[in-house]
């Protein structure tokens, strides 16, 4: 199969299952409390019900016995479904359920597209194309975004939102549907000799990881707060949720480009440092121009963390590759389900929370930098040379 086609479908994918079925909440939620007066603390059980989903769905994707076809196809169905359902229902409950099926299938379409499209491409000779795969998680930002835009401007409400984003999803399921059944074949990729599934360098993996959901979460939950306080003009807002995406976009991009020259692992470690500096910066650049760099440090590295993180797992665990990234899923929703939680429960507003994200993420940066001295320094192939060897 042509590399290019298993990478748009990869793409595409990731579009769905994290642009539009975890994503897509926050642009459609301004228009949800106007046309359903929903307050925050509502907002925010849909929010954690998602992400309740989530963990319940990486969890899950630890098993064998899934298939990785049977779970791509069946998470994008579910996104597709769960998204026109919630502009038919308004029972609040109904949300809930709709939003917590939505974070499992989520889930399993990450973590299996992940080590479906990181493999064939290896396969293939073309492991650098992972940036156009994870590029698609800004793609599905940007798309919800713009549909929320256009239908703003027309007047629509938060169901035609819904039923756009949940209609466009099916097309991109369909598309990627018989892309999926496709398995590997033909040679056995080997990235590097298989770690000890449960040794420290595994629990080095799945803590750091973790340590990055609660870590990027408390920004990206609190930052629309901050912004809102400072600048009331609501067009802002609409417009900074596809810049978000876009940012995404291009830095994923440039990662992938950048990892013919960095390791993975030295990329991860580069990722949680840029993003803690995003963090802690509206505490120190005071105003609107704080915010736009900490959405800008926070939204660009989102990805290349999750890029270089599932492209560490498959070189650290080899054939167990999957179950490691399902475990790493695992922590990063816990991560961030714990992250709002401990807003709460700090005195003092946001800071003492932004604070203890950054320095989470400062220490788990040196929890990689201990970590496997023997990574190697070409994460993607030179020209000329692939991951294959024969079966």
């Amino acid at each position: 199969m042509n590399p290019w086609t298993s990478a748009w479908a990869g793409l595409l994918a990731l579009a769905v299952a994290i642009g539009i079925g975890r994503f897509a909440f926050t642009p459609i939620l301004p228009m949800m409390q106007d046309d359903f007066g929903l307050t925050i603390a509502q907002a925010g059980w849909l929010a954690s019900a998602n992400y309740a989903g989530y963990l319940a769905g990486a969890l899950s994707a630890i098993s064998p016995r899934l298939r990785a076809a049977i779970a791509i196809r069946a998470g994008l169905v579910v996104i597709g479904l769960s998204s026109v359902a919630m502009s038919m229902e308004q029972l609040f409950l109904a949300w809930l359920a709709l939003r917590f099926i939505a974070g499992v299938a989520s889930a399993w379409v990450l973590v299996f597209v992940s080590a479906w499209a990181l493999e064939r491409l290896a396969v293939l000779g073309r492991p650098g194309l992972s940036g156009v795969v994870y590029a698609g998680v800004g793609s599905g930002i940007v798309i919800a975004g713009g549909v929320c835009l256009v239908v703003t401007e027309r007047n629509g409400g938060s169901g035609s939102a819904w039923i756009a984003l949940g209609v466009l999803s099916i097309f991109a399921t369909a598309f990627i549907w018989t892309l999926a059944a496709g398995g590997v074949s033909g040679r056995a990729v080997s990235p590097a000799p298989a770690a000890n599934l449960r040794g420290a360098e595994y629990w080095r993996l799945v803590l750091c990881y973790g340590a990055f959901g609660f870590g990027y979460i408390i920004p990206a939950t609190f930052l629309p707060a901050l912004a809102r306080e400072i600048v009331p003009d609501p067009r802002l807002f609409g417009w900074a949720w596809p810049a978000f995406g876009a940012a995404a976009i291009v830095s994923t991009l440039y990662a992938a480009r950048l990892s013919r020259r960095l390791s993975n692992r030295i990329t991860w470690i580069g990722g949680h440092l840029v993003m803690a500096l995003g963090v802690v910066l509206p505490l120190m650049v005071p105003g609107l121009p704080g915010i736009i760099a900490a959405a800008v440090l926070v939204g660009g590295t989102f990805m290349v963390i999750t890029m270089a993180g599932m492209q560490e797992a498959r070189r650290a665990a080899g054939p167990q590759a999957r179950a490691l990234m399902a475990a790493m899923t695992s922590a990063f929703a816990l991560g961030q389900i714990l992250g709002p939680m401990t807003v709460t429960f700090l005195p003092h507003g946001f800071a003492p929370a932004l604070i203890l994200a950054a320095s989470i993420l400062a220490l788990s940066a040196l929890l990689l930098l201990k970590g496997d001295r023997h990574v190697r320094t070409d994460a993607a192939p030179r020209p000329g040379q692939d991951e294959r060897r024969p079966a």
